[in-house]
């Protein structure tokens, strides 16, 4: 079954890095930029929370106008079913974000761990046959997709090791004094 344009709402977001001195003690500011594919809006942040608060906005949009034939009290309830698996997201991901940078590589094993179990949480948590008829081949066609995004997690981490043990290589070999 094709998803409707007005059913999906897929996001992007990017992290850049600004490392500089101060004091004479190197210091990192991370900022972020989150994209509403379907919309085009943009939002730059530097507090995680005004992200989540950007892409709750637009998941809130979404659900409200496909259930725009229920009652406002159906709805609520719609809305608090759905938000539940974003809430626990939403309180974890500024965590995770900032132990991902600390050490990648361990937080890339970890990211694959959780999406083998938010897959399995997610399909008994949201009742997306209240939403519409889903066939069975919708649900295995979602687990096919997370088995598939943990297949690019193992080539991240497969990328992030190279990458450690290159940085290991230059650390310990020697530099040249040039004068």
């Amino acid at each position: 079954m094709a998803k409707k344009a007005a059913e999906t709402a897929s996001f992007m977001m990017r992290f850049t890095q600004k490392i500089y001195e101060e004091h004479g003690e190197s210091k990192v500011q991370w900022r972020g930029n989150v994209s509403h594919v379907q919309g085009g809006e943009n939002l730059n942040f530097s507090d995680f929370k005004d992200a989540v608060a950007f892409i709750q906005e637009h998941l809130t949009d979404l659900t409200r106008e496909a259930t725009n034939d229920r009652s406002s009290e159906e709805q609520e309830n719609i809305l608090h079913k759905s938000f539940s698996l974003f809430k626990t997201v939403a309180a974890t991901g500024p965590k995770i974000l900032k132990e991902t940078l600390k050490d990648p590589r361990k937080q890339v094993a970890n990211l694959q761990d959780q999406l083998s179990e938010y897959g399995e949480e997610l399909l008994e948590k949201v009742p997306l046959d209240q939403w519409r008829n889903a066939s069975k081949s919708d649900f295995l066609s979602i687990q096919e997709s997370l088995a598939a995004l943990s297949q690019s997690v193992a080539l991240l981490t497969e990328k992030v090791d190279a990458l450690h043990a290159s940085e290991t290589t230059k650390a310990k070999t020697p530099r040249s004094k040039t004068k």
